[in-house]
């Protein structure tokens, strides 16, 4: 126990500082446009902002309306830390909830909850407009609202360079077709766990939009539109969360309680582990060498999904021991127990 308390002291030092492109910061403060003046277009913009909070925090578009949760729809102040004001255009309420507040209201209402550790997403954007088309670089005035989307709703998205050999590779072949193996190439520089490609295109007035998401060996695909580029891409990455949500979502009673060991530790992966399993409640068991065991609660397929996201490996369960063919002589001292295998979930760095 003293091994393991050393252990966890000399690593809590290094949370604060452990920073993943995978952590979605402000995830509990949301921006609405306000539709009016006074007190009342501040309530109702306040009660958008609850809405697109609990779709952030679960990924499924029904939940905002569940009964369980009229009461705080209808008085989000109850969970509310405070809300500003940002000027526009458009002005805007800022309003920030509180998250432990708002976490125990929507396990109460029965609702499965995704946490901050989200798939960073590379997002090939291409729009084909009046002017031509233009693959979305960041840095590019075209890559604001996009941003403002991703952060809406909840996903870490980064964009590309859209230097000369990218714009080659991600043109409307690429873009639509089926096979991810181009971009994919392309998108090793930056690091992400999913892959968005979306082909845009302005007509009568408003933009329409194609996307696909690869999540490994997993494919999405849909439609969305908007009046405008920022409406769209809000559109688009609505769906996406829609669609990611489920692999890691959290859901009150479908959880277990589980042993997860961890080889290959160090000071820095203490820190993401401790961070990448704060929602599955976990609690260090024992700390042996660079080897780490925890009880959680949670569910195998959601747990493996969480932890590759982190770059852990799954190790294969250790093989039974053979039964002992023979009993021991007489008067000879009684040989050891086998020790029993691990009955648990095993992963290494």
């Amino acid at each position: 126990m003293r091994l393991l308390n050393h252990f966890a002291a000399g690593c809590l030092a290094l949370v604060c500082i452990s920073a993943q492109a995978e952590t979605v910061s402000g995830l509990y403060q949301v921006r609405e446009p306000l539709a009016g003046q006074g007190s009342e277009a501040r309530a109702e913009a306040t009660s958008k902002a609850f809405d697109t909070l609990v779709l952030r925090l679960t990924g499924d578009p029904k939940a905002p309306q569940s009964q369980a949760l009229a009461g705080l729809r209808k008085d989000p102040q109850q969970i509310v830390n405070q809300v500003g004001s940002e000027a526009g255009p458009p002005e805007s309420v800022l309003v920030e909830f509180d998250p432990g507040s708002t976490e125990r209201a929507l396990r109460k209402a029965g609702l499965a909850l995704w946490g901050s550790n989200r798939p960073a997403i590379i997002g090939w954007w291409l729009n084909d407009g009046i002017e031509g088309s233009n693959l979305v670089g960041d840095g590019q005035s075209a890559a604001e609202p996009l941003h403002r989307a991703a952060q809406h709703r909840g996903l870490p998205l980064r964009l590309p360079l859209a230097d000369l050999q990218e714009q080659l590779v991600a043109d409307a072949k690429h873009i639509e077709g089926k096979d991810p193996a181009a971009l994919r190439e392309a998108s090793e520089r930056y690091g992400a766990d999913a892959l968005l490609a979306v082909h845009a295109r302005e007509a009568d007035g408003k933009w329409q939009g194609k996307w696909q998401l690869w999540l490994g060996d997993d494919r999405e695909q849909g439609t969305a539109e908007g009046a405008d580029q920022a409406a769209l891409a809000d559109a688009v990455l609505l769906a996406v969360s829609n669609r990611l949500a489920p692999r890691y979502v959290t859901r009150p009673g479908a959880s277990s309680e589980l042993l997860v060991q961890v080889e290959g530790m160090n000071l820095a992966h203490y820190a993401e582990l401790s961070r990448v399993l704060e929602p599955y409640g976990a609690r260090l068991q024992m700390a042996e060498g660079s080897t780490l065991t925890y009880a959680v609660s949670g569910n195998r397929e959601q747990l493996r999904a969480q932890l590759a996201l982190a770059r852990l490996q799954e190790v294969p369960a250790e093989p039974a021991a053979p039964a002992q063919a023979a009993q021991a002589e007489p008067g000879a001292s009684p040989q050891p127990a086998a020790p029993e295998p691990f009955d648990g979930m095993r992963f290494r760095w």
